[in-house]
């Protein structure tokens, strides 16, 4: 039998599932911003999309992620950032430079963004304890993949020791500082991201708060340079047998810069 001309069913049935989370997201989204988180309920949510519970919750799995979910897009923007840096960088300059040039973007994810519904998004997002104890969920997922990153470079780093038990240990060995450098990488980006936006509550636009918003990151991403670049190493071009180098690199300024 041919079965050229057959429907994609799986892909039809895949972006049908895609439009339903889209809509579900976008629902709870708008009775939110009316109503407050708290007052609204899962059934409310499931009452205005036309859908019932269950099939809610087949999609999302708490209230809190029908608001959260759109941050999964950048769990892994860390991990990827560092990943596929340029030789010669250390994770640390890479990630500032990312930062850098987001913020001459107004991406929202770093808080300097003054659209009228991303501050209120994000001010719901602040003043929400369930939101802020379930966001914690997101960022763990985070480090754990920009640990992961760090963890298999640090592992490449003794591959060539002769002697495979003394390879073994020194992996093992760079474990807790690759978590430990995840977790402060991590934690800065959010807590900048915070600063940022209570710039925009307090009233000032993106591009009045666009200078004191690069200091403070030049700041962050300092201090956690002083330390980490010495255990974190420069990504060294293939080929190479040049040493890595830990010197501070200038802040990009240019938009798109290490994205």
């Amino acid at each position: 039998m041919d079965n050229t001309s057959a429907p994609p069913t799986t892909g039809l049935r895949e972006a049908k599932k895609q439009r339903t989370r889209q809509q579900l997201a976008a629902t709870a989204l708008e009775l939110f911003l009316e109503r407050g988180f708290d007052a609204v309920s899962v059934a409310d949510i499931a009452a205005a999309a036309q859908v019932s519970k269950p099939t809610l919750f087949r999609y999302y799995p708490s209230k809190e992620d029908l608001l959260l979910d759109r941050f999964a897009d950048h769990q892994d923007e860390a991990a990827r950032v560092v990943r596929e840096r340029p030789a010669g960088q250390t994770p640390v300059e890479a990630l500032r430079d990312h930062f850098i040039a987001a913020l001459a973007a107004h991406d929202p994810i770093t808080g300097l963004c003054d659209h009228p519904n991303v501050v209120v998004f994000q001010r719901l997002l602040y003043s929400t304890a369930s939101l802020k104890s379930r966001l914690a969920h997101y960022t763990e997922r985070e480090v754990d993949l920009l640990a992961a990153v760090l963890e298999a470079e640090a592992e490449a780093e003794v591959e060539a020791d002769v002697d495979p038990d003394a390879a073994r240990s020194g992996a093992k060995a760079q474990l807790l500082p690759a978590r430990l450098a995840a977790l402060y990488l991590v934690t800065a980006r959010h807590e900048l991201g915070r600063a940022n936006w209570l710039r925009m509550d307090a009233g000032q636009s993106a591009a009045e708060a666009h200078a004191a918003a690069v200091a403070d990151a030049d700041t962050a991403f300092a201090m956690l340079g002083e330390g980490l670049n010495r255990t974190l190493p420069a990504r060294v071009r293939h080929g190479s047998s040049a040493a890595p180098t830990t010197d501070s690199a200038p802040i990009s300024t240019t938009p798109g810069a290490g994205q």
